[in-house]
C-alpha cells in the first residue's frame, strides 16, 4: 500500500522535495497501490532507475524521443504485413473470433505477500486453434522485436501477457509469436511460455515491486550510451553531472568505471586527482591495454572538472584550408536498418577576396544542395550526381564530422567501379573534422559527438530537439505517407530533414571554423 496526503509536482501523492527528487509519499491517507503494469516492467529489464521514475518522476521533466516513434513505425509494418486487413478492437472482437485483436486490456494478480496488482496491453493478440471462453477459437500474443535475437526483456514481457491472457480467456496460452522485419523480409518465431519463465516473470515482478518501495530513485547506471534513447535522459544528464558520475569523463565505459571504482575512484573529482603515472601501473593490471589510457582520461576529467580546453598537439590542424579557396561541408542521412544513405547534403562556403573564411553568420547564407537518393532511382544515379557536384570545385576539401561520409562515399566508388587511383583522391581531399578535433585538442565535454562539441562552442540547431532518429522518421513518414506530390507524403516532412541536415553542415563549420581560429 502507498501512504499519502497531497500531490506534489511529480504527479504523484505527496511527491516533490526542494532537491528535485521525487520521492514516495509516506504521510497518512490509505490509497491501492497501481498495478504493476508491461511498460513497467519493460522499463526496469532495461533500467532499474527508469522504471522508478516512470512511477514517481514530474512528467513535465520526461523528454519526447524519435526513437519511440520509429519503434511504433516498424511494429505497425509488421503487423500490417501478417494482417492486411485491419485488426479488431476489444473484448466484442475476441468473443466474435477476429483472427486479429487490439485494444484489449489484460489484469490480473501475481503470487506474493500481499499478491501483486498486474495490468497488461499487448499491442497485438492472434487468434489460434483451441478453445476458450470466447469459443472455438483461442487467442496468443504477438510482438515486434528489433535487433536480432529475442532477449530477456522480450521473453519475460511475452510471459506477462500470456499468463494475464490465459486467465482472461480462461484457456493456456502455451506459445507466443515474435515478429522482425515486413513485408517479404518478415520473421515469424514461437516462443514456449512454459519452461522456466514463469518463474522467472514472479522474480522479477516481486523485484520491481521492491524497487518501487524505495524512497529515492536507483543510481544512475553504470554505462549510460544507451541513456539517449530514454525519456528521462535529461533528469539523469543533469544528476550525472551534479555528482561528477564517471559516466561524464569522455572515454569511460561501464568496465572501465568498475576498474576505477574498485581502486577507490568514484567521481570525476577523485579522478582529476590522481597521479597518470600511478594511476597507469594500477589499471595495467586488468590489461596493459588500460594502463596505456591513464594519463588520457586523468587529462579529460581535469579539463571537464576547469571547463576549460586544453591544446594537444600544437601543429596545424586543418592545412589542408590554407590555401584552398573554398571548401564543401558533407552530411549524410541514413536509414541504418535498410541500409539506405538517402541523403547526401553539401554546403558550400567559398572564401573571400580578402582571404577570410566566412563566419557562422554568413555561412548560414551559403548554397545548400540536398541530393536525394530514391532507391528506384538506383545508386548509379546518385554516383554520377556526387561525380558532377565534386568535380565542379576540384581543388576544393571535403569536410565532414566522424567517418560515416568517408566510408559511405567509398564503398560507393568501389560498387561503381572507380578505380583505386579515383578512390585514393576521393580519400585525399576528405577531411575528419572530428578527427582533428581529438586529435589537436582536449575540450572540457562529455563526448566529442558533433552535438556535444558545437554545442559547447555555442552553435543552436534551427529546429529545437531534433536529432538523426527524429530526422529518420520524417523521411519514412515522407517515402511511406498519404497523398501527396508525385503520390508522396507531405514535402514539410522533407524540408525539415533537408533543414537539419544543412544545420548539422553548419554545426561541422562552427567546430572548423574554431580550430581555425585557434590556428590563428
Amino acid at each position: 500500500m502507498v501512504l499519502a496526503a497531497s500531490r506534489g509536482p511529480c504527479g504523484q501523492a505527496g511527491a516533490g522535495a526542494a532537491d528535485g527528487h521525487c520521492r514516495r509519499p509516506s504521510v497518512a491517507g490509505v490509497f491501492p497501490e497501481p498495478p504493476l503494469t508491461d511498460r513497467l516492467l519493460r522499463s526496469w529489464l532495461r533500467c532499474k532507475r527508469r522504471a522508478w521514475l516512470d512511477r514517481f518522476g514530474d512528467p513535465d521533466q520526461r523528454l519526447w524521443s524519435a526513437h519511440r516513434g520509429l519503434q511504433l513505425d516498424e511494429q505497425r509494418r509488421s503487423f500490417s504485413t501478417l494482417f492486411p486487413q485491419r485488426p479488431q478492437r476489444g473484448e466484442a472482437a475476441a468473443a466474435a473470433g477476429a483472427p486479429a485483436v487490439v485494444g484489449l486490456r489484460l489484469r490480473g494478480l501475481a503470487p506474493g505477500r500481499p499478491a501483486l496488482a498486474l495490468e497488461a496491453h499487448p499491442p497485438l493478440l492472434q487468434r489460434i486453434d483451441g478453445s476458450s471462453r470466447w469459443g472455438a477459437h483461442a487467442y496468443r500474443p504477438v510482438l515486434f522485436r528489433q535487433g536480432r535475437r529475442l532477449t530477456r526483456e522480450h521473453r519475460l514481457v511475452l510471459a506477462l501477457w500470456g499468463r494475464l491472457l490465459a486467465e482472461q480467456q480462461q484457456a493456456a496460452v502455451p506459445t507466443a509469436l515474435v515478429l522482425a522485419g515486413a513485408g517479404r523480409a518478415l520473421q515469424q518465431e514461437q516462443l514456449p511460455l512454459a519452461g522456466s519463465l514463469p518463474r522467472q516473470l514472479d522474480e522479477a515482478l516481486q523485484r520491481l515491486a521492491d524497487d518501487l518501495q524505495r524512497p529515492d530513485p536507483p543510481p544512475l547506471v553504470a554505462d549510460r550510451k544507451k541513456c539517449v534513447l530514454c525519456s528521462w535522459r535529461g533528469r539523469c544528464d543533469r544528476d550525472a553531472a551534479r555528482e561528477g558520475h564517471l559516466s561524464e569523463v569522455s572515454g569511460i565505459g561501464a568496465k572501465r568505471r568498475d576498474m576505477l571504482v574498485e581502486l577507490g575512484i568514484g567521481r570525476l573529482a577523485d579522478l582529476a586527482a590522481q597521479e597518470p603515472e600511478q594511476l597507469a601501473a594500477s589499471l595495467a593490471t586488468y590489461g596493459e591495454q588500460h594502463g596505456e589510457v591513464a594519463a588520457q582520461l586523468v587529462t579529460q576529467a581535469r579539463v571537464q572538472q576547469r571547463g576549460e580546453p586544453l591544446r594537444r598537439d600544437s601543429a596545424l590542424a586543418l592545412p589542408e584550408l590554407v590555401d584552398a579557396a573554398g571548401v564543401l561541408i558533407y552530411d549524410i542521412e541514413s536509414d541504418p536498418d535498410a541500409r539506405d544513405d538517402f541523403l547526401h547534403g553539401f554546403l558550400r562556403l567559398e572564401r573571400g577576396a580578402d582571404g577570410r573564411w566566412p563566419d557562422l553568420i554568413a555561412a548560414a547564407e551559403a548554397p545548400y544542395q540536398p541530393l536525394l537518393a530514391l532507391q528506384e532511382h538506383g545508386e548509379a544515379r546518385v554516383w554520377r550526381r556526387l561525380q558532377a557536384l565534386l568535380a565542379a570545385y576540384p581543388n576544393w576539401p571535403v569536410l565532414h564530422y566522424g567517418e560515416t561520409e568517408l566510408l559511405a562515399l567509398v564503398r560507393m566508388a568501389q560498387r561503381q567501379g572507380a578505380s583505386e587511383r579515383q578512390i585514393a583522391a576521393l580519400r585525399g581531399r576528405m577531411v575528419d573534422v572530428h578527427q582533428r578535433i581529438r586529435r589537436h585538442w582536449w575540450l572540457p565535454v562529455n563526448s566529442y559527438g558533433l552535438k556535444a562539441v558545437a554545442s559547447w562552442l555555442g552553435f543552436q540547431w534551427s529546429q529545437k530537439g531534433v536529432d538523426g532518429a527524429r530526422a529518420l522518421l520524417w523521411w519514412r513518414q515522407w517515402r511511406l505517407g498519404g497523398e501527396g506530390p508525385r503520390g508522396r507524403g507531405s514535402c514539410r516532412n522533407l524540408q525539415q530533414i533537408f533543414r537539419y541536415n544543412r544545420d548539422d553542415g553548419l554545426a561541422t563549420w562552427a567546430v572548423a571554423l574554431w580550430l581555425l581560429q585557434q590556428d590563428a
